[in-house]
């Protein structure tokens, strides 16, 4: 299992996460400004974040739907990040089914 540090010492396991979307072009449509309202009243947004956010990251929680998170890191580095988590997780299997 990896982690994904999305800001402000915050690490999710990957195993969790749902998606990882751009605020900038995501919060032009109505559904997607919904379901972040929603979120707030529900009191399930993280705020990871010192300055403006610009990345929000959905995780289902084993005692809620789902958690927001919002981060000021942009959404490629994250996703760039989670990609490299994997390719560890995958390397790392596979020496251990040489050597296994």
């Amino acid at each position: 299992m990896g982690f994904l540090h999305v800001g402000q010492n915050v690490l999710l396991p990957d195993r969790r996460i749902i998606g990882i979307f751009d605020l900038d072009n995501t919060t032009t449509s109505r559904r997607t400004r919904d379901f972040l309202e929603k979120a707030q009243s529900d009191s399930v947004v993280v705020d990871t974040c010192d300055d403006l956010p610009r990345t929000f990251i959905v995780c289902d929680h084993p005692y809620h739907k789902q958690i927001v998170y919002l981060s000021q890191l942009n959404s490629q580095t994250l996703l760039r990040r989670a990609q490299e988590a994997v390719s560890q997780q995958v390397t790392q299997a596979e020496g251990e089914r040489e050597h296994g």
